[in-house]
């Protein structure tokens, strides 16, 4: 290991250690580690630039500017009455309910995406409740990177293992499918024991939950059928994109701009309501993961675990799975993944072995990984950032005091799955 390595090794576990400590706000660490590696010159600009994923940018950024407009319609009171009188208010079935819903659209949607929608719905449902929305955010924000593991469209490392082994929607869904079920029921039925204490709801309030009127929460009609439209053709777009030869980001961008057209809502408000420190924290996060993989330690950390195995199938399937979920609980899992793709593809060319288990070991390992920390998804830290916004502290303590055990029994389930299923 040389200087360079271990230097851009140690920013980064001084900006980690600021973070989860939080004796510093999240973003102002995270920017002080990229600027840090600029400054000794570890990194020039033009390399920091590279290394910010825009796509990610851009999605965030249009989805904000979409929910900020769809939210003056009255839609979210509107679909939280609805969801809280279909189970007569009681908050344990609503917290299983909101957790399956997150995990199917996160199957099809991007997982920011659908928390950026499922979270208002979500605050409006627990002031109606008067309880806390944090069991229900935990449930959704857990359930969204568990959904998107289960289909190719669901998370950005399917879509490269998919691409480089060859691998179809179908491929991924006939078998991650199966064990991704287990793991989503696994996970809401757990979270409903940890939280059942905050899970409480008064006779009365439940009978005036029943009482309320839904209609009556949508205040502008017009806007709703125009946000509505474009939010169906984002969603479409989002499907299509690959096929037309759009990136997400532009889809989300495009329809952000249209409906800011015919919406007619002052731009400047709309803006201001942007997750701005989020979206700081993510530019200055990938610079500091791009260094990483620049100075060549993620590739080192890759090419340990293969070595380790020496070519056993079992155990390198086992190795990879946990190896990736532990490493993208603290790291971005993309460059982590676009590391491990040659390797394993390496290791048919040495050993000649069956290499299909291990992609669906690195699809498993880095998706359900990111459960394990606040920062291991972006679904985890836009959830945090927006929850702050509205008054409700999701600490790097509080979310991996529930997200990490769960996150190792979902590995511990994938590891049984894997070993019955995929290594005959």
């Amino acid at each position: 290991m040389n200087l360079v390595q271990i230097i851009s090794i140690l920013v980064f576990l001084v900006t980690f250690i600021f973070i989860v400590t939080e004796k510093i706000n999240r973003t102002i660490a995270a920017m002080l580690g990229a600027m840090l590696l600029l400054i000794v010159r570890i990194i020039d600009q033009g390399n920091a630039t590279e290394f910010i994923d825009y796509t990610t940018i851009g999605v965030l950024v249009g989805m904000m500017i979409v929910v900020a407009i769809i939210k003056r319609t009255g839609l979210f009171q509107y679909l939280a009455i609805k969801v809280a009188k279909m189970v007569k208010g009681d908050p344990s079935k609503i917290i299983i309910l909101f957790g399956i819903m997150t995990a199917v659209l996160s199957a099809f949607l991007d997982n920011v995406t659908t928390v950026l929608l499922m979270i208002p719905v979500t605050l409006v449902i627990s002031k109606l409740l008067k309880i806390s929305p944090i069991p229900f955010i935990m449930a959704e924000v857990l359930s969204s990177n568990i959904g998107g593991t289960a289909t190719l469209i669901g998370d950005p490392p399917n879509i490269m293992i998919g691409s480089e082994a060859g691998l179809g929607f179908l491929d991924f869904l006939l078998n991650l499918g199966p064990v991704i079920l287990v793991i989503l029921f696994v996970t809401v039925f757990l979270i409903r024991f940890i939280y059942r204490k905050e899970l409480h709801v008064e006779k009365d309030l439940k009978k005036y939950i029943m009482e309320l009127e839904e209609k009556n929460a949508i205040v502008d009609k017009e806007l709703l059928v125009k946000s509505l439209t474009v939010l169906f053709f984002i969603i479409l777009g989002f499907f299509l994109h690959e096929h037309l030869g759009y990136e997400s980001s532009t889809v989300a961008l495009s329809g952000a701009a249209v409906l800011l057209l015919i919406s007619k809502e002052d731009i400047d408000e709309i803006l201001v309501e942007i997750e701005w420190p989020t979206i700081f924290f993510f530019i200055s996060l990938f610079i500091i993961v791009g260094t990483l993989e620049k100075v060549g330690v993620i590739k080192m950390l890759a090419k340990l675990v293969i070595d380790f195995t020496k070519g056993n199938l079992v155990l390198t399937t086992i190795i990879i799975l946990w190896a990736s979920a532990l490493l993208s609980a603290f790291l971005d899992n993309i460059p982590f993944v676009a590391t491990m793709i040659p390797l394993i593809k390496g290791l048919k060319a040495l050993a000649g072995v069956n290499i299909e288990p291990l992609w669906w070991a690195l699809s498993l390992g880095a998706c359900l990984g990111g459960n394990g920390t606040l920062v291991g998804a972006s679904a985890n830290v836009v959830t945090a950032g927006v929850m702050e916004k509205e008054g409700y502290k999701i600490t790097f303590k509080d979310f991996i005091k529930v997200g990490f055990p769960i996150m190792i029994i979902s590995i511990l389930i994938s590891s049984i799955y894997l070993i019955i299923f995929k290594l005959k």
